[in-house]
């Protein structure tokens, strides 16, 4: 794995992690929003992510399977998608919102649990500038060491 493979890695994660972040954030500061320009309360958001391969040319990937066989795998978000678990239903008769019985429609957002997701986020966003940093620290170490026999 060369250096950009490794330090690659680490930026995908911390770039899918902030995206997650900032969704929780936005599902967070929403959490009473009961009326959206589409109608309806707001709804929760969640990011998906996936593993991708390093997108190297054929060529090249021949020849890192020469050497390993070992390839690098990064995350990517591949969408936001909408919780479709239904509005939670409060009764406050006097809320603008409220339909004909007295019920309002909230987000289906569990303040508590949002509050453990964005902290997990969090750790792992810390946990890939931890690697990003041990890889550029073990490269820097390689090269000064290279200098040092030259």
């Amino acid at each position: 794995m060369s250096i950009i493979d490794s330090l690659s890695v680490s930026v995908s994660g911390m770039t899918a992690q902030r995206q997650r972040v900032n969704t929780i954030s936005e599902n967070l500061a929403n959490a009473n929003t009961t009326r959206t320009p589409q109608g309806g309360p707001y709804r929760r958001r969640e990011v998906i992510f996936a593993a991708v391969a390093n997108d190297r040319k054929f060529e090249d990937e021949l020849r890192a399977q020469e050497r390993s066989l070992d390839t690098a795998t990064q995350v990517k978000v591949v969408g936001i998608v909408q919780d479709t678990k239904p509005p939670i239903l409060r009764y406050e008769p006097g809320h603008p919102d409220a339909n004909e019985e007295g019920y309002v429609a909230m987000p289906n957002i569990n303040t508590m649990q949002e509050m453990v997701n964005l902290m997990e986020a969090s750790r792992s966003y810390e946990a890939n500038v931890a690697a990003f940093n041990a890889s550029k620290s073990m490269w820097q170490s390689a090269l000064d060491l290279g200098r040092g026999m030259g």
